[in-house]
C-alpha cells in the first residue's frame, strides 16, 4: 500500500491553452484540485516552491486555505528553499497552518533547486558567513526550524511583559502545533544528504533528479539512496518510522483527450545531464494505456521501496483535468500494482 498524491509546480502564463493565465488562478485552482484530489481519494497535495518565477512561491497561505477547505488529505511542499527562510518566522507560519489543517501538513525543505536569477536570496536578506556555503546557511536554518517547531525556548522574557507570561524562563515561538517536527521531509539529491536527513531525523523526498554517483538508471540510484537513508536512520537509532517519498510523472491513457496530450509523450530512458555544477541523471517519464503502464511500473525499484508517490500533474490543463488524472491512475494503475 502507498500513500499516493499529487505534486504541482503551479505554473501559469498566457499562452495558448493555458487555464492558469494568472497568480491568482493558480492559487485558487490549487486549493479547489486539493479539494478534487480529496474527494476522487488521493492521499496528499504538495506543491513546488519557486522563487522569481511565474510559479508558487509562498506556499504557507495556500496550505491555510487548501487545510480549512479540506479535512483528510495531507498537504505538502516539495520543497521549501531553506537558503531564503528566516527559520523562526518560518515556524510561525508553518504551526499557524498545521494548526488551520488539523495536523495535515507534510513539508519538503531543502537547499534548493537552481534558481531564475543569480544568487537571488542575497536579495531576500542573506548571505553565507564567511567559511561556509550557502548549503551550509540552509542546513543551519533547518536544524533551527526543527528545533524551535520542537518547543525550543530560547528567548529572555522581558521583566515587564505587554501580557503575562504563560511559565517562567525562556520562551518559545507560538503557535506550536504538536507532531509538526515529525512531519518534515528533507529533498536530497545525493546519498549523502540523504543519510544527513536520517540523522536530523527528518523524512526523505526524492525526487525525479539526483545527482549520477554511480552511471546506474535513476530508479535504481534512487533506491539505493533510499536504503543508505533507511540505513542511517537505524543507526541514528530514533523510535519512529521514517517516511520516504519519490516523484514520477505518470499519466494513464485512458480516452480521446489522454491520447491528444500524452500518446508518444512518455520518456523511455533516462536522461544525463549537468545541472547546478554537478552531473544528475534525470528519471524517465511514464504515458501509456493502463496495462502497459503497469508493465512499466513493476520495474522501477525506488518506486517499490517508498512509501508514497507524489505525481506531477499539468497544473496548466485545469482542475477537471487533472482530478482526472489522478483518478485514473487511482482506478486503472494503481490496485494492479498493489498501491491500493
Amino acid at each position: 500500500m502507498k500513500r499516493i498524491g499529487f505534486l504541482s509546480f503551479g505554473h501559469w502564463s498566457d499562452s495558448p491553452g493555458s487555464q492558469t493565465t494568472s497568480a491568482s488562478d493558480v492559487l485558487l485552482q490549487s486549493i479547489d484540485l486539493a479539494v478534487a484530489a480529496e474527494e476522487v481519494g488521493a492521499d496528499g497535495a504538495y506543491f513546488r516552491v519557486h522563487h522569481y518565477a511565474n510559479q508558487l512561491a509562498s506556499p504557507f497561505p495556500l496550505l491555510a486555505a487548501a487545510g480549512a477547505k479540506t479535512s483528510r488529505i495531507e498537504l505538502g511542499t516539495g520543497v521549501i528553499d531553506m537558503r531564503y527562510e528566516n527559520p523562526l518566522y518560518m515556524a510561525e507560519d508553518a504551526g499557524a497552518a498545521d494548526l488551520i489543517a488539523g495536523g495535515r501538513l507534510q513539508l519538503g525543505i531543502s537547499r534548493g533547486s537552481p534558481e531564475q536569477v543569480i544568487d537571488g536570496y542575497r536579495y531576500f536578506g542573506y548571505e553565507a558567513p564567511e567559511g561556509s556555503t550557502m548549503a551550509d546557511v540552509a542546513r543551519n536554518n533547518a536544524t533551527v526550524f526543527l528545533q524551535v517547531i520542537d518547543g525550543a525556548r530560547f528567548a529572555e522574557p522581558n521583566p515587564r511583559p505587554m501580557f503575562p507570561n504563560p511559565h517562567p524562563g525562556p520562551l518559545g515561538i507560538q503557535p506550536q502545533s504538536p507532531g509538526l517536527s515529525e512531519r518534515i521531509w528533507w529533498g536530497a539529491g545525493s546519498d549523502s544528504t540523504a543519510v544527513w536527513a536520517a540523522e536530523q531525523g527528518m523524512n526523505l523526498m526524492s525526487s525525479t533528479l539526483k545527482e549520477d554517483e554511480s552511471g546506474e538508471p535513476f530508479h535504481v540510484q534512487q533506491r539505493r539512496q533510499i536504503e543508505a537513508y533507511r540505513a542511517a536512520w537505524a543507526e541514528a537509532g530514533h523510535e519512529r518510522e521514517p517516511r520516504v517519498s519519490v516523484s514520477r510523472s505518470i499519466f494513464a491513457i485512458v480516452n480521446d483527450t489522454d491520447r491528444r496530450y500524452f500518446v508518444g509523450g512518455g520518456d523511455r530512458s533516462d536522461q544525463f545531464g549537468v545541472i547546478d555544477d554537478f552531473r544528475a541523471v534525470f528519471g524517465r517519464s511514464y504515458a501509456d494505456e493502463p496495462d502497459a503502464l503497469i508493465e512499466q511500473l513493476r520495474d522501477d525499484e525506488a518506486i517499490a521501496a517508498a512509501d508514497t508517490l507524489l505525481l506531477t500533474v499539468p497544473n496548466q490543463l485545469g482542475v477537471d483535468y487533472n482530478a482526472h488524472v489522478l483518478e485514473s491512475i487511482l482506478t486503472h494503475v494503481a490496485p494492479a500494482l498493489g498501491w491500493r
